[in-house]
């Protein structure tokens, strides 16, 4: 599998949903904020919230250099042709610019789940037929089945809501050559009592009812006591990064420690989701400097 892509999205990104909204009373905004998270140095921007390659266009226009990747797109909501159409029409416009992040998403949340994995192994085969090259696709992968299907069928994997245990045991699984690209969620607050409050926040609605992220967890020695009210402080410290900047710098430096290529890091806590913290944004850029 190429490096190609390691190289061109660089050890940091960021991951939002507020660059994906479609709100066009935003969108001068979301495109300034792209161009700037370029001139910060960052090296993509993930897009959640179920993105797809429109809504990556508006920012690879906007940018010259950043890459843009969905993060994710469900393969229950958008057809796998269409998925390669899409990205047929971004890579003439913007060469090697946009990656196709995909998952299975969750049962709550897709009317259609069902065998997600056989379902995420009849997308690829789509995929290899309509030419969407296995280098600029990623998984949202986290057990070890999608995580082995991303390093035979992919560039590699995005992890969400993950410890950096499990990035080791990512990186074991996938070996040395394919992408390894967790998300980290961070929250900029150096009072403990209130970072761990926004963090629960977050958890609770609706990462703690869905059971792709609670298996996972306590596939990593959690409990069902560190899940309950939120999430304990035990979880809330091993997939939060909060605090003073040497704090979280610090919190960055053990996914990539423990074998991540990238880190996809999502600033948490703010008004709502289409806000962009475009000034914490310049923080972590300067924090990671």
């Amino acid at each position: 599998m190429s490096t190609l892509l390691k190289d061109d999205i660089g050890r940091y990104g960021i991951w939002s949903i507020g660059l994906r909204s479609e709100d066009p009373a935003l969108a001068d905004e979301r495109a300034e904020a792209a161009a700037e998270l370029e001139e910060l140095g960052f090296g993509a921007v993930w897009l959640g919230g179920n993105s797809a390659a429109r809504h990556a266009a508006p920012l690879l226009a906007a940018t010259s250099t950043l890459t843009v990747g969905t993060s994710i797109q469900s393969i229950w909501q958008y057809e796998a042709t269409e998925s390669a159409a899409s990205f047929a029409g971004l890579e003439a416009a913007h060469p090697g610019r946009f990656v196709l992040g995909i998952g299975v998403s969750h049962a709550k949340l897709a009317a259609q789940y069902r065998r997600p994995y056989s379902a995420l192994v009849g997308y690829l085969d789509a995929l290899d037929e309509a030419g969407v090259p296995a280098d600029r696709r990623v998984l949202a992968a986290l057990g070890p089945k999608t995580l082995e299907l991303s390093r035979e069928r992919a560039a590699g994997a995005i992890p969400y809501l993950v410890t950096p245990e499990h990035t080791a045991r990512a990186r074991e699984t996938l070996g040395d050559g394919p992408l390894l690209a967790p998300e980290l969620k961070v929250i900029l607050e150096t009072d403990p009592g209130r970072a761990r409050a926004v963090a629960r926040e977050v958890l609770a609605s609706p990462y703690l009812s869905l059971p792709n992220y609670t298996k996972n967890f306590l596939s990593l020695g959690f409990t069902e006591d560190d899940l309950a009210d939120g999430g304990s402080d035990r979880l809330v410290d091993a997939v939060f990064a909060w605090g003073d900047e040497k704090r979280i710098r610090a919190r960055i430096d053990t996914y990539v420690d423990a074998g991540a290529d990238h880190v996809a890091l999502q600033v948490v806590g703010g008004p709502d989701r289409d806000t962009l913290p475009r000034e914490s944004w310049k923080r972590l850029a300067s924090l990671l400097a």
